[in-house]
């Protein structure tokens, strides 16, 4: 109890002492998980199995003294018991709005050296820096007002995974609205913005009759209206949105699988970086049980989902599906938001990139003619189906014209154009 109530003083200061703290108006994040582990665990002890109404301090007597030993800021004054508030800090006193964090799986020499150069890029475009390597990884943490140059820098090391981009100013805005309906006697529960949602009023909720349980069901991850179509007709029960800077928690997972009222729930994370959470939303599920593709893209997904044979069993539909998945490679057309040089390919702003599976394989400027020749590196002697999926910034026109030069390219294989959606992507294609 001692400990956790000397803990809770140190976090409500921990403002005091991280300026970026002070800035935003918040306590440390991952302080706060560990005294929240550690009270849950003693209110285990206790034999308190609900804490979620407990206050700060419930826990533990006595009141909260200011931190001993600890150094002050000079300019603590507009802290009141080691606590910052939200209101007193303007978002325009955020220099640099967006708190942005990856792993860098290396896939080129990373040195000292290449490492201070990349420290010191970081710097030019933000600050809050942290920057841990080992022999395989790269872990990133920044604040900066222009989070797609600190990527594009780290994707010249390797490819990028567990990649999260979080507005401050946005969560500190919706604090001090937090603050404001608290000092007015009301309360918002469960208020967001950043993947947080505000609670219906008791008027406002809906009894909705659950649907007879069936046998199985299925959960997708998905990027684009269209490609959502595809997937409910498809016979998909529910859709978690993501996308390029939008990876969804194991609690989205758990959240999905409650609304999916069926015996064995197949899950596509269509995202390397979301299989982990959808694993972890299996292994926290007990009654029902949860089958996860590790499909890492969306056109792996849909070749899984159609795949699937109705009379089989759960076990057989997995290996279906699993191998029907492997049987697809992905590319995906975008553009550069800055200059680089990757795999030996020079890139200048606004070029446009193609790229496959594992690399950029076509740089260009021209759309059609970068698609082309990302196909062109796909496509074997084995490949009878290319699929087109044109994005939100893509006419169907230009998708089928396309289409038509890749079908007279290899008259062979057969080409099909659909309507995606998908925001940053001009195209995302498969070819089978």
């Amino acid at each position: 109890a001692e400990v956790i109530k000397r803990m809770e003083e140190v976090l409500a200061y921990t403002p005091e002492l991280l300026p970026v703290l002070k800035e935003a108006g918040v306590v440390d994040s991952g302080g706060t998980g560990l005294v929240e582990v550690l009270k849950g665990a003693y209110g285990a002890m206790l034999g308190k199995e609900d804490l979620s109404e407990e206050k700060p301090f419930d826990l533990v007597s006595g009141a909260k003294p200011v931190p001993e030993n600890l150094p002050v800021n000079a300019d603590r004054a507009d802290a009141q018991d080691g606590v910052v508030s939200s209101g007193e800090i303007s978002t325009a006193d955020i220099k640099f709005g967006y708190c942005t964090e990856f792993i860098i799986m290396l896939e080129k020499e990373y040195t000292a050296q290449t490492e201070e150069e990349f420290k010191a890029f970081l710097e030019s475009i933000g600050d809050s820096i942290v920057v841990v390597s080992d022999e395989d990884i790269v872990k990133v943490h920044v604040h900066t007002n222009d989070p797609g140059l600190a990527i594009q820098r780290a994707l010249t090391y390797g490819s990028l995974t567990r990649m999260k981009i979080d507005n401050m100013r946005e969560e500190h805005n919706e604090k001090v609205i937090l603050e404001t309906e608290k000092r007015a006697g009301g309360s918002l529960k469960a208020a967001q913005v950043s993947g947080m949602s505000v609670d219906k009023k008791p008027e406002e909720k809906t009894n909705k009759p659950k649907e007879p349980r069936k046998p199985v069901g299925f959960v997708a991850v998905s990027i684009g209206d269209g490609i959502n179509e595809i997937f409910k007709g498809l016979g998909v029960d529910y859709l978690i949105e993501g996308g390029q800077t939008m990876n969804p928690s194991t609690e989205d997972m758990l959240n999905a699988v409650e609304q999916v009222n069926a015996d064995t729930i197949f899950i596509f994370p269509n995202n390397s970086n979301i299989i982990l959470a959808a694993n972890q939303a299996k292994a926290l599920t007990e009654d029902k049980e949860i089958i996860v593709i590790p499909s890492k893209t969306v056109p792996q997904g849909i070749a899984a989902m159609i795949n699937y044979v109705y009379d089989k069993s759960a076990e057989e539909n997995e290996q279906f599906m699993t191998e029907g998945m492997h049987a697809v490679r992905s590319g995906q057309v975008t553009y550069a938001v800055r200059d680089t040089s990757i795999d030996g390919k020079e890139i200048h702003q606004g070029d446009i990139m193609g790229l496959d599976d594992k690399t950029i394989v076509a740089v260009g400027k021209d759309i059609a003619d970068t698609t082309i020749e990302l196909v062109d590196a796909m496509v074997d002697e084995n490949s009878e189906l290319i699929s087109l999926y044109y994005g939100r910034e893509t006419s169907g026109e230009d998708a089928e014209a396309v289409a038509a030069r890749i079908a007279k390219l290899y008259p062979d294989v057969d080409v099909e154009v659909h309507e995606g959606g998908q925001p940053i992507y001009y195209y995302v294609l498969s070819v089978e």
